[in-house]
């Protein structure tokens, strides 16, 4: 015969129970049932204290694995198996939250202790210089032959790509890259 204890705990919390209690031994058919138990209000709460889709999924990864890993943690007696999970939920959400926020304030800080008027330690001045000289040269080119050139070089376009997105056949962007390389080569060859 069940006990008073027993007979008042809602159904819902009795099975929550059996099936943690089975996650334990390590019955992953127990997990499954749980996680359809449960999705929606490990889910929503995520997404609720977090506001983004894709972490709420995160968090939401976490805390089954969590609850696979540590199933054996849960003690009736500290709660029902409904707010051990919630808990689980809330903490989860919260670090991730405290961990990008972090994240957001150290790269911020990064970015505010460099002055804008520096130049990163990988431009040179010849680095520069070469820059200036490549950027002028391809002024000069006839306009279809520098954005060829672009696409191919700045953006990492193929030529088959450059052709479909230019909306020309690939034979004329192969030729205006090649006509543009040529004269790129005369203007810098000359020192420009």
């Amino acid at each position: 015969m069940p006990s008073a204890d027993t007979t008042r705990i809602p159904d819902l919390e009795r099975e929550l129970r059996e099936l943690i209690s089975k996650i334990s031994r390590g019955c992953e058919s127990a997990l499954g049932k749980l996680y359809d138990r449960m999705i929606s209000q490990v889910y929503g709460l995520a997404l609720k204290i977090l506001r983004s889709k894709p972490e709420a999924d995160e968090v939401t990864i976490d805390v089954f694995k969590q609850i696979w890993d540590k199933a054996f943690d849960y003690t009736p007696d500290r709660g029902t198996p409904s707010a051990w999970l919630i808990t689980l939920t809330r903490s989860r959400a919260i670090d991730k939250l405290r961990s990008d926020t972090k994240r957001r304030s150290i790269q911020d800080a990064l970015h505010d202790d460099i002055p804008s008027n520096i130049d990163p330690p990988d431009e040179t001045t010849e680095t520069r210089e070469k820059r200036a000289l490549i950027e002028k040269a391809l002024s000069e080119l006839a306009p279809k032959q520098r954005e060829s050139i672009e696409l191919a070089y700045f953006h990492g376009l193929t030529q088959t790509e450059i052709s479909a997105r230019m909306n020309e056949p690939l034979g004329t962007v192969k030729s205006w890259m090649r006509a543009g390389m040529t004269r790129l080569r005369e203007i810098i060859g000359a020192g420009y």
